[in-house]
């Protein structure tokens, strides 16, 4: 078995003519924290996209846990069957949804954040904690999952104790500040018990001190919920802060891999981001 949790293979994503991401791998070992880097449009978030089941990849394939969760084919699209009397079978009509990986222990945040606006704080992280919920319609139907409601309100209280938001309850999730917001949705990622915790550009929008409160609040929760971390971000402090292993994206390619030090001192990345003297 491989102590890889995620391993993306040759992922490609075409949109028409336009080729987001271009033959991708990116091998993500459990209990670290790696990260995705690369100028703004490099493909990213479309990466992010692929695994989480919001693109279906035009090529490539996806595993997690060593098991592959997304599979497709130039020569016939090969996906995978969650559901149903095919549950673990290869079909040709059935793939992941997001809300099917979640439930496979992957979550993630969103680089715009996606709160529900209209719930309090504690109704976000809570409406997560249904994705875990040990209850069938029978249960609800005849009123039988109130232990259940309430074990989910309980452990839902904690979370919000232990990430400090607990005095924020009975707020609008949007009245918050904006870096409470972000942590806000990160709490709500870790209500569904993930075993791997994606992070599209966790300190957008941050101040410098906000920014240094995120990496240690990163550094706590994976230590704490004995998590793996896969970051996208362009806090080059931050990134080289945190990241045991750093991947460099360009035009949906691969241009570096590497520990923070030799990425940072690598000519393909310096170039990527100031940008290249056209004599050179």
């Amino acid at each position: 078995m491989s102590n890889n949790i995620l391993s993306v293979e040759n992922i490609t994503m075409q949109f028409g003519g336009v080729i987001a991401v271009n033959n991708l791998t990116i091998e993500v070992p459990e209990h670290k924290i790696v990260a995705l880097i690369g100028p703004n449009g490099a493909g990213k978030t479309t990466a992010f996209n692929c695994i989480t089941g919001v693109y279906e990849p035009t090529n490539g394939r996806v595993r997690f846990l060593d098991e592959t969760i997304v599979e497709n084919h130039p020569h016939g699209k090969m996906k995978k069957s969650y559901a149903g009397e095919n549950a673990g079978l290869y079909t040709h009509v059935v793939s992941p949804t997001p809300d099917t990986i979640t439930q496979l222990g992957i979550a993630r945040t969103f680089q715009n954040i996606r709160l529900w606006k209209s719930m309090t704080v504690f109704e976000n992280v809570l409406t997560a904690k249904h994705m875990r919920a040990r209850q069938n319609v029978f249960s609800a139907t005849f009123r039988g999952n109130a232990k259940e409601e309430k074990r989910m309100r309980e452990e839902t209280m904690q979370l919000l104790q232990e990430q400090g938001l607990e005095h924020h309850k009975d707020d609008l999730a949007t009245s918050l500040p904006y870096g409470l917001q972000r942590r806000l949705e990160i709490a709500r990622a870790l209500a569904t018990n993930p075993k791997l915790l994606l992070l599209d550009e966790p300190a957008a929008g941050m101040n410098p001190q906000e920014t240094q409160e995120l990496a240690q609040f990163i550094r706590e929760i994976r230590e704490k919920y004995g998590l793996t971390v896969f970051l996208i971000e362009h806090h080059m402090d931050l990134v080289m802060k945190i990241s045991d292993y750093i991947y460099v994206i360009d035009f949906g390619s691969e241009i570096a891999q590497g520990v923070p030090k030799d990425v940072q001192n690598n000519q393909h990345v310096i170039d990527a981001y100031l940008g290249v003297v056209e004599d050179a």
